[in-house]
């Protein structure tokens, strides 16, 4: 059982496409998990928020099944990118994320905005299987650059899962954010030490 709830933002620092999408659920593997795409609402949110699709891009579409195709495609992702990190993924799971790279990628134009800039924009109605194609097309380019692989880290937060790309001078980063993982740290850790000073 996955735990929904609001209080929990939508995150877009991972690093990559499909890294955000494994971060729209949270918390430990022997926890449960907290869901950030609950309703089609929230998916709708996360396709604009990641860029997925031009702004201002008619999502009437979206709805539970796209929502159960997208979380079927992330427990995919989480599955090959934490087994990655750790050392190899299945087989079986390779082949079905090359299945879903394989389908054609949503058809985008450059047009002209009114002041003059070039702006993205859709051809056609989005397509729920053409959005997989390209999340599924950025963890294989993900997975097969040794470089950007060798930045994969998982977060040393205590009830973070999050997977990130570590691209700090020195790759000594520890948590997906200083501001949530890092700061959660270091408040347990002011708190362990109140704790031992008022045993001693």
């Amino acid at each position: 059982m996955v735990a929904a709830t609001a209080t929990y933002d939508l995150r877009f620092d991972a690093g990559r496409l499909c890294l955000d999408l494994v971060a729209t659920v949270g918390g430990r593997l022997s926890e449960e998990p907290v869901e950030r795409l609950d309703t089609p609402e929230r998916l709708r949110a996360w396709l604009a928020g990641a860029g997925l699709v031009p702004g201002g891009t008619g999502l009437d579409a979206v709805d539970g099944g796209w929502l159960g195709r997208f979380h079927a495609a992330r427990a995919l992702l989480h599955r090959v990118v934490h087994a990655e990190i750790a050392g190899a993924a299945a087989d079986p799971d390779l082949e079905r994320l090359n299945g879903l790279a394989s389908t054609a990628p949503p058809v985008v134009r450059a047009v002209r905005a009114p002041d003059g800039t070039l702006v993205r924009t859709g051809v056609g109605a989005p397509d729920c299987g053409a959005l997989l194609g390209r999340i599924a097309r950025d963890a294989v380019d993900l997975l097969t650059d040794p470089v950007a692989r060798g930045q994969l880290r998982q977060c040393e937060g205590e009830t973070c899962s999050l997977v990130y790309l570590d691209t700090s001078r020195g790759r000594r980063r520890r948590w997906c954010s200083s501001e949530v993982c890092g700061n959660r740290e270091r408040v347990a850790r002011h708190r362990r030490r109140a704790v031992e000073s008022q045993a001693s």
